[in-house]
């Protein structure tokens, strides 16, 4: 049978049974335009056959000759050009499922990299966090054990210290005292970080070290307040004593 599309009239050479008895939906392969195509009409039934009666010879009755007739020839009608019949394409939903999806008893693969992504960057900011903590909570100097600065700015703080006291005790040890002052010289209260004291042979090299912890941790401006720590038999090569905040490079 020949289909013709509806919409640009795109005319189809198609074999009666790719539509069925029933019909079927069919696309244009110019156009895509899909409509349902009604199955072709039944064929007639062919009519009986008429049985004639068989002649009677009369020996009587001359015979005629007849001439055997020529074929005739019959020219082609006009029909336009039809196209290669297209497969007819059924409209049918959407598959509701996933081809690729796992299957009892397999389990979907882990993305192992995700995973050690996302534990780096927790470690990563649990190291930040520690680090932030400490410099705002209050531990200068276990910073400056550490190597990590304590911050860009120099403390606006003062240290003063008195002149280094040393005694001998009964038992033979040398009492070696240490004293001072921490002052505010700014407008704002200012944290008072720990002290680091620092003794020095006549090369300048440290030969005894130790942190002072400061009698409070805040200081109101202009305020002062006193330090003093001691220590047994210090190296006797020590000639000079240095004080400096913990985390600050020594005056």
């Amino acid at each position: 049978m020949i289909l013709e599309c509806p919409e640009c009239s795109t005319r189809y050479l198609v074999p009666d049974s790719a539509i069925g008895a029933e019909g079927r939906t069919v696309r244009c392969a110019n156009c895509r335009h899909s409509w349902f195509q009604d199955p072709p009409p039944p064929e007639p039934a062919p009519p009986p056959p008429v049985v004639e009666p068989a002649p009677v010879f009369d020996p009587a009755q001359p015979v005629a000759t007849v001439e055997p007739e020529r074929p005739a020839f019959l020219e082609p009608a006009a029909i336009p050009p039809v196209r290669p019949a297209a497969a007819p394409e059924s409209v049918l939903p959407a598959p509701d499922y996933d081809a690729f999806a796992p299957r009892p008893p397999f389990r979907p693969r882990r993305n192992t990299s995700k995973r050690w992504t996302v534990i780096a960057v927790l470690a990563g900011l649990l190291m930040i966090a520690g680090v932030a903590a400490i410099v705002f909570l209050g531990a200068p100097g276990l910073l400056a054990r550490i190597g990590l600065p304590i911050g860009a700015q120099e403390s606006p703080l003062r240290l003063k210290d008195n002149p280094i006291e040393r005694r001998g005790l009964e038992n033979g040890s040398e009492l070696f005292a240490v004293s001072g002052q921490v002052s505010n010289p700014s407008s704002e209260r200012q944290r008072v970080p720990d002290i680091r004291a620092e003794l020095r042979d006549a090369q300048g090299r440290i030969v005894y070290s130790w942190t002072i912890t400061p009698q409070q941790r805040t200081l109101n401006p202009g305020g002062t307040i006193d330090f003093n720590s001691a220590k047994l038999d210090v190296p006797t090569n020590s000639k000079r004593l240095e004080l400096s905040f913990a985390g600050e490079a020594a005056n």
